[in-house]
């Protein structure tokens, strides 16, 4: 890891909702985390380190290619609301993303939104073309690289297929953005790359890693130099009660080093929290943060990497908020994780409806979804409905503004 100081990248995974979004993840860890929740449905944002020699002997890299980055760290989340509220540097989260379509379905609102989104952000992107097995007639040929499985297809079978990936590439066209089957990409700078694969076979699965390492590899070496002495920066991804443990926050940490003993400030839900961590737990690797409770406590954490953190008085901590272990100017420090608090988009006039919510990223999701069907919104916080809120809403004249 010490070559470069380069660290591993952020990948989110976007996509319309039953594309196949945590499927395609748990086929990638191993793991069968869709199997366990509600609806297959991603409930809660994790992350999952997929260390470079697992991506080696999936993907049939060759040993000698020469590659820096050290894996991939993916954040699991729901939908691509995460994406735009999970901030780091005032940017996104993510370095780097996977669009998952499904390839029988193509294009839906979400998928357009998430587009727009990655356009927005200037994230580089890779098209996952998943639910191949779904096309009619097609042999599964489980975990194997595209070009093998796609050559023992017959010719009726490859027709359909050729024809789903030309309406993609067609429909992306129209959206302002060139795309191509990825084993005949000449130029990523230029063209998207779209793998079809399956994350129920793990068919081109190979190729998507392949193909995302490439990526890193080629447009994210210089933002992904960190100072790896520098004091650590990291985003809330939630905050969440252990047993035996008390509260604790789950955190993304992307640059710089986070150690027991330090002294952080998180944004609260009445201004910055300052306090000291006692203790570090990592999940164990290629496992999912949300599940796994057989934590390893560690001493220190270098960026990029999903750690549980706990200190006291963390309980009114806001999920999606900056951490920044404090080293130097303490004030500054402090200002700065305000301001970043103030920029949350919420747009609130003299009357209207109170929304809560538990995360700023939920906050901001909601009063968008709110004011493009032109309902005001007076009040706006994170955590959960007091008697306050209440009574406060009680001395309200008209009964439509009486809504939390």
């Amino acid at each position: 890891m010490a070559k470069d100081n380069i660290r591993t990248p952020i990948v989110c995974v976007l996509g319309h909702v039953d594309h196949g979004k945590t499927s395609l993840l748990d086929k990638i860890r191993g793991s069968k985390v869709c199997a366990s929740e509600a609806g297959s449905i991603t409930q809660h944002i994790g992350a999952t380190l997929i260390p470079i020699e697992s991506i080696r002997k999936m993907s049939g890299l060759k040993k000698d290619a020469d590659i820096n980055i050290p894996g991939l760290l993916f954040i699991d989340t729901p939908g691509h609301r995460a994406f735009t509220t999970l901030r780091a540097r005032g940017g996104a989260l993510a370095e780097i993303a996977i669009l998952v379509v499904d390839i029988n379905e193509g294009f839906k609102q979400q998928t357009l939104e998430a587009l727009q989104i990655l356009r927005n952000c200037k994230t580089p992107f890779v098209i996952a073309a998943t639910k191949v097995d779904k096309i009619p007639g097609w042999r599964v040929h489980p975990d194997e690289p595209f070009q093998k499985t796609y050559a023992k297809q017959n010719e009726r079978v490859q027709g359909i297929l050729e024809t789903k990936i030309y309406e993609l590439v067609g429909k992306l066209s129209d959206l302002g953005f060139n795309s191509e089957r990825y084993d005949r990409v000449r130029d990523f700078a230029r063209n998207i790359a779209i793998v079809p694969s399956s994350g129920i076979t793990g068919e081109g699965i190979p190729d998507l890693l392949m193909v995302m390492i490439g990526l890193a590899q080629r447009y994210l070496t210089e933002s992904l130099r960190i100072t790896v002495d520098g004091p650590g920066q990291g985003t809330v991804l939630e905050v969440k009660e252990e047993r035996g443990l008390g509260m604790t926050l789950d955190l993304i940490l992307y640059d710089g080093t986070i150690k027991v003993g330090d002294e952080i400030a998180v944004a609260g839900a009445s201004g910055c929290i300052e306090t000291k961590i006692r203790s570090l737990l990592k999940p164990r690797p290629m496992k999912e943060i949300l599940i796994e409770d057989r934590f390893e406590r560690v001493k220190s954490v270098t960026a990029a990497a999903g750690i549980k953190l706990v200190a006291p008085n963390l309980d009114d901590v806001i999920a999606g908020s900056p951490l920044r272990v404090i080293k130097g100017d303490r004030q500054k420090i402090i200002d700065e994780i305000d301001a970043e608090m103030q920029t949350a988009n919420i747009k609130l006039s003299n009357l209207g409806i109170s929304i809560k919510a538990d995360t700023i990223g939920a906050l901001e999701a909601l009063s968008k979804e709110l004011e493009s069907k032109e309902i005001e919104i007076m009040r706006a916080d994170v955590g959960p409905v007091s008697r306050h809120d209440i009574i406060e809403l009680e001395t309200m004249k008209e009964p439509l503004h009486k809504v939390i």
